[in-house]
């Protein structure tokens, strides 16, 4: 049976830091939506590390591309050019349609490099004056925990006693495109946003939003970044939940499952106009576009598109998605989603969301809450409707219960 599960926690409240408060499983393998623990117990994945392993834990595909890699060759630097960056930049190209790509390791990465790039090209390209660049971002926002981003976030545990912060940002509600029309002014240089605020708690944006949002920022000429690190590469049923709109961001960031969980790997994707302005020593990543992270990468991205996994996670999202809907109990105050990008909200009375996920965990399901009241659901894309419905069982169980 290994160690005890105690045994692991306690030596990581002893020699690590405190920066995470998880829940009392202690992982040891994982196989397409499933996960087990120490004890052998198995567990359906409804986090899907945030979405990092859309294709499901330990793709065999993708562990072979890696595994074939690592025997041949797994960093350079960018000091000398590799035989797998420029079939990647090929591959992302073709599969999103964009013009230039720039690749980093960390999601949070990808959104620096995005704001370093886009007031380049405000000063360079727009004219706004040297240092007066501002970016519009939105409230209850979640772009990573880098000191630049934490410093536009309105999160106050993440903004606690870490400050000072650079000025240039100005913070608007989301899904309000009046405020966002408002806030422009002639040195505004971009718009940053998440297609669904995520870490929110799966907050959906109107109706019409982002069609809005897309005219101002061609009519103003700000550049629209969209955030596409979690609801990118098939969690909300399309490749990019900007298809949804039918819009085009000028830059998008992608991360978490551009690698299928295996690997650190990020991208910002752009038109020529930003990520153009870059010239050789302005910016860059000793890791960043390394050859085992590409190959990776581009096996990734096969998979997801070559086993059907993007159209899977829209038929079986509106399966999970109506089945949460039709569960009746007092606690929930609302459900919402995307493809498979799903929230329960739970009402204040109904208690912390937390104790509902221990309850879930006790029967075979891992899920994570956020802000208090709200259970957030995304499994794996390569979820069937048999694993759907199986879960409803235990959701709908779990949430007819007085946990109060």
């Amino acid at each position: 049976m290994g160690r005890p599960v105690s045994d692991f926690i306690a030596r990581e409240a002893r020699f690590g830091a405190q920066n995470y408060e998880p829940l009392a499983v202690v992982l040891s393998r994982g196989e397409g939506v499933f996960v087990w623990d120490t004890q052998g117990n198995r567990y359906l994945d409804c986090l899907s590390a945030y979405s990092a392993v859309n294709q499901g834990h330990c793709h065999p595909k993708i562990l072979a591309a890696m595994v074939e890699q690592a025997g041949k060759l797994t960093l350079t630097s960018r000091a000398f050019h590799n035989d797998q960056l420029a079939p990647f930049y090929e591959q992302i190209a073709e599969l999103t349609g964009s013009h230039k790509i720039l690749p980093m390791n960390s999601g949070a990465e990808a959104v620096e490099s995005a704001i370093k790039s886009v007031r380049k090209w405000g000063y360079e390209v727009k004219g706004v004056p040297d240092g007066q660049a501002e970016i519009i971002v939105c409230a209850d926002n979640f772009h990573g925990r880098t000191l630049g981003i934490i410093g536009f976030s309105t999160d106050a545990a993440a903004r606690e006693h870490f400050g000072p912060f650079a000025p240039g940002f100005r913070i608007i509600p989301f899904g309000n495109a009046k405020a966002l029309e408002e806030a422009i002014t002639p040195n505004t240089v971009a718009f940053l946003v998440e297609p669904i605020q995520g870490e929110a708690g799966v907050i959906v944006p109107p109706p019409g939003y982002f069609a809005n949002v897309r005219e101002l920022c061609t009519a103003h000429d700000v550049m629209l970044i969209l955030d596409e690190i979690q609801t990118g590469l098939g969690r909300t049923g399309k490749l990019l939940a900007e298809q949804h709109d039918d819009i085009e961001a000028d830059v998008t960031l992608l991360g978490k499952a551009l690698s299928g969980g295996f690997y650190p790997v990020s991208a910002v994707l752009s038109n020529n106009a930003v990520l153009g302005t870059l010239r050789p020593g302005q910016h860059g990543s000793t890791f960043g576009g390394n050859p085992l992270a590409c190959a990776v990468a581009r096996a990734a991205l096969r998979v997801l598109v070559e086993e059907g996994m993007i159209e899977n996670a829209a038929v079986q999202g509106a399966r999970f998605l109506d089945g949460l809907r039709s569960i009746r109990s007092n606690v929930i105050r609302e459900v919402r989603g995307r493809g498979l990008m799903l929230a329960v909200e739970l009402h204040p009375q109904a208690g912390e969301a937390r104790r509902y996920c221990q309850a879930l965990q006790s029967k075979g399901i891992l899920a994570k809450d956020t802000h208090g009241h709200t259970i957030r659901i995304a499994p794996a894309l390569v979820i069937t409707s048999d694993q759907v419905d199986w879960a409803l069982e235990q959701i709908g169980a779990t949430l007819s219960r007085d946990l109060s």
